[in-house]
């Protein structure tokens, strides 16, 4: 009978024991785990982040060659794509035609204006010369005047010195005319060589511009780095903007990490952080705080809240939190844009 009853006796007692096991294993957990929070400010609303660069189509046409295939590698200045080119090489061609053809002209202008200019001293020599026509003329007339009062000579001859004279005076103010007339073709050509310059400027601008959209057709990588899935296949049209891939630059990881508005209060920059990638269990990073955003993300959505309207519920704001990963490029082959991490802050 007392073996019997002994065997349900050590049965509760074993169980206590589990039981009272269980609780110190708990509390023990649930202590260190208060500790644990009481010092430290945890999210494990927090991902990957990386600069990236976005290749984008800057002229419109089909693709020729294709360099680059799927998540590949691409290192600054790697040629990517090439776009058919054969249409901007004639409208380079035609542009550069425009332009000789410009300059030619403006030779031309020129040439005028130099003439016109030449006009007004011929011009000028030729006034000369019926001013000292019309003072002879004058002079003539004043003497023959004076003879045919003495009656030394006879009325025709007076009338023709009279009409030599009047002759004579409008001839001297036909050549002021063609003087002024010729000033007036000078400001003509003058203006028509700045027409030309301006039209040659133009066409140099084209030819520039062709040269620049020749040149795009030849699309480069701006940064070292490893792109994400193309969009892209050779034979297709892209419109110019089109963004064709993205590259993301490996050697710029870092974390952002949403901690709530009432945790605010003991994060600060330059705080130590340890980070846990939930991809990698075994992968424990540690970082800095380099940055505390201005505003909530709710700020920067599409469509922000706005409390003013009277239907207000109050939600705990997050606020993004940049850190910086020691020794990033260590865990390049880990580390990928957009991974989900838990990250906890010292205070």
């Amino acid at each position: 009978m007392e073996t019997a009853n002994a065997s349900p006796r050590k049965g509760k007692l074993a169980v206590r024991l589990i039981f009272i096991a269980i609780l110190l294993i708990g509390a023990i957990f649930g202590i260190r785990q208060w500790l644990y929070a009481r010092h430290h400010e945890t999210t494990d609303n927090a991902q990957v982040e990386g600069h990236s660069a976005p290749v984008i189509a800057r002229v419109s046409g089909y693709v020729k060659d294709l360099y680059v295939q799927d998540y590949g590698n691409v290192k600054q200045r790697d040629t990517l794509v090439m776009i058919d080119d054969e249409e901007y090489r004639i409208e380079l061609q035609q542009a550069e035609a425009d332009y000789r053809q410009a300059e030619a002209d403006l030779l031309s202008a020129r040439a005028s204006l130099a003439n016109a200019n030449a006009g007004i001293n011929v011009a000028e020599a030729n006034a000369q010369v019926a001013l000292v026509k019309k003072n002879k003329a004058a002079a003539d007339l004043n003497r023959d005047q004076s003879l045919f009062n003495d009656q030394a000579i006879t009325n025709r001859q007076l009338d023709d010195t009279k009409a030599t004279s009047l002759t004579n005076d409008k001839q001297y103010q036909a050549a002021q005319d063609n003087i002024t007339l010729a000033k007036s073709s000078v400001q003509v050509a003058a203006a028509k060589v700045t027409q030309a310059e301006a039209l040659v400027a133009s066409k140099k601008a084209e030819v520039e511009q062709m040269k620049l959209k020749l040149g795009y057709t030849k699309i480069t990588a701006n940064i070292t780095g490893r792109i994400g899935r193309k969009n892209v296949e050779p034979g297709q049209y892209v419109q110019a903007g089109q963004s064709l891939f993205t590259i993301v630059d490996e050697n710029g990881f870092y974390i952002v990490a949403n901690f709530k508005e009432t945790q605010l209060e003991h994060i600060h920059v330059g705080q130590e952080a340890d980070i846990e990638v939930d991809g990698f269990s075994d992968l424990a990073l540690k970082g800095k705080v380099t940055a505390i955003s201005r505003a909530t993300g709710a700020k920067f959505s599409l469509l922000p809240p706005d409390n003013a309207t009277g239907n207000f519920v109050k939600i705990v704001q997050r606020v993004p939190v940049k850190i910086a990963i020691d020794n990033a490029d260590q865990y390049l082959d880990k580390l990928r844009a957009g991974l989900s991490v838990e990250v906890a802050l010292k205070y």
